[in-house]
C-alpha cells in the first residue's frame, strides 16, 4: 500500500478511538495520525487459536493476507511467547505462554493522555514493547526528552529499527525497568506499560517533585489496577487507583515461581471456612486477596468432592485449600508456615466491613520504606 493508504489507516484509528472516547486532545491525535503502527508489527503477531483446551497461537505474518488492515484495528496483539520465540519461527501453533505484546492502541492513548504531560517534560517509559507507545510520546515531546527502559535485548532491538524507520531516535535502554534509569533523571513522567506487584520506589526518588506516576499494580492472583501517583516535595508519592480493567503482562523479574511438586492437601488443619473462595471472582475483593497474601497464586484443581480452589505460596511453602461441603459452607485446610486463608479471610471481612469499597477508593502511597495500600474507610 502506498504512504496515503496507510495515511488514510490511521485517520482512521484515530477517528476509531476518538469515537470511542479514549483520545481527546489534537496532540496525541497528530501522533496516533502520524505514527504508523504496522511499521511496528512488520516481524508479525500471534493470533489466538479458538477452540477447546489450552489457548494456542498461530503466526500472522507481513505476508498473510489483511495483516495490515488488521494492524489498525483496535487490538492487542500478541508479538513473543515463551521469552524468545517470534512469529516467523513458528510455523503451524505454538502451546505456550505470551511473554511481549502491542497494547490495544485506546489503551496505549488513554493511558498518554492520563500522563498529562506538557511541552518540555521529560518521560520515563518502562517497557519498550514493539516501541508503539514510544514512537507516540517521541511526537509529541520530540526523541530527546524519552527514554524507554527494556529487558529484552532482542525486543528492543527491534524496537530501534521499528522507531528508526518511522524517523525517531529516542534513547532506548536495556535493563531492568524496576530499577529506573538514573542517567536521565530526573523526569517529569515515568509510566509503566508492564504490570509490578509494587511501584518502586526508586521511580519515585528519579521523579520530580510535582511529577506523575503512572503504572499498574498486580499481583499472582491476577487484580490489577492502574494507578496515578504525585511525587510530594517529602520523596513520597501519593495517589489513586484510576482505572481497575488495565492489565499488562508482569514485569518479568516479578513472574511467580514455578508450582512445583504440589503438597498434600488432604493433609494440614481442617476447618470451616467463613468465606467462600468464589469471593476471588470479584476484582476488588481479589485485590484485597492479594494485599493479604502478596506472594500466593490462586487456582483449582479437580478432586473427589468437587474442584477444590487452592492459594500457594510456593516459595514459602504455605498453602490453603477449600472444598465445597454444602450449597452454603465450605472448609478449608492450611499447612506450612502461616495460614494463607486465615489472613486472606480477615483482609476481606475488614473490607466487607467498610462497605467493600471499590477499587478507585484505594489510595496507595510509596516511599523509601515501601508501598501502603488502604481503602476508604481503612
Amino acid at each position: 500500500m502506498s504512504d496515503p493508504e496507510t495515511a488514510a489507516l490511521r485517520r482512521a484509528l484515530a477517528d476509531q478511538l476518538a469515537d470511542g472516547g479514549h483520545l481527546h486532545t489534537q496532540q496525541w491525535r497528530r501522533a496516533v495520525e502520524s505514527v504508523p503502527r504496522h511499521e511496528f508489527l512488520r516481524t508479525g503477531f500471534f493470533e489466538r487459536v479458538i477452540g477447546p483446551g489450552p489457548t494456542a497461537w498461530r503466526p500472522v505474518l507481513a505476508e498473510s493476507p489483511g495483516w495490515l488492515l488488521r494492524c489498525y484495528d483496535d487490538e492487542s496483539f500478541v508479538t513473543q511467547v515463551a521469552g524468545t520465540i517470534v512469529p516467523a519461527d513458528i510455523r503451524g501453533e505454538i502451546l505456550r505462554e505470551p511473554t511481549s505484546s502491542s497494547t490495544l492502541p485506546s489503551l496505549v492513548v488513554r493511558m498518554l493522555e492520563d500522563l498529562q504531560v506538557e511541552d518540555g517534560h521529560r518521560v520515563l517509559e518502562i517497557g519498550t514493547g514493539t516501541g508503539y507507545s514510544t514512537g507516540l510520546l517521541c511526537h509529541r515531546l520530540g526523541d530527546d526528552l524519552v527514554t524507554s527502559v527494556e529487558v529484552d535485548p532482542e525486543v528492543s532491538a527491534r524496537a530501534a529499527t521499528s522507531l528508526g524507520a518511522c524517523g525517531h531516535f529516542p534513547d532506548l535502554v536495556v535493563g531492568d525497568g524496576l530499577a529506573g534509569h538514573k542517567d536521565g533523571a530526573p523526569y517529569d513522567r515515568v509510566i509503566a506499560t508492564c504490570s509490578v506487584l509494587d511501584v518502586p520506589s526508586v521511580w519515585v526518588e528519579q521523579t520530580r517533585p510535582g511529577g506523575i506516576i503512572l503504572a499498574t499494580v498486580t499481583g499472582w492472583m491476577h487484580a490489577s489496577g492502574l494507578v496515578r501517583l504525585t511525587v510530594g516535595d517529602d520523596g513520597t508519592a501519593r495517589g489513586r487507583i484510576v482505572d481497575e480493567s488495565v492489565s499488562f503482562m508482569l514485569a518479568r523479574p516479578q513472574a511467580p515461581p514455578p508450582l512445583g511438586m504440589l503438597p498434600d492437601f488432604g493433609s494440614g488443619e481442617e476447618r470451616r471456612a467463613r468465606l467462600a473462595p468464589t469471593i476471588l471472582t470479584e476484582p476488588a475483593a481479589r485485590f484485597v486477596a492479594q494485599l493479604a497474601a502478596p506472594r500466593a497464586q490462586h487456582l483449582t484443581l479437580p478432586g473427589p468432592g468437587g474442584t477444590e480452589h487452592i492459594l500457594l505460596d510456593a516459595g514459602a511453602g504455605a498453602w490453603a485449600a477449600l472444598r465445597q461441603e454444602e450449597e452454603q459452607r465450605w472448609s478449608v485446610r492450611q499447612g506450612g508456615p502461616g495460614r494463607l486463608w486465615d489472613d486472606v479471610e480477615e483482609h476481606l471481612l475488614r473490607w466487607q466491613t467498610d462497605g467493600a469499597p471499590s477499587l478507585e477508593q484505594f489510595r496507595i502511597e510509596v516511599s523509601p520504606q515501601g508501598q501502603r495500600v488502604a481503602w476508604a474507610g481503612a
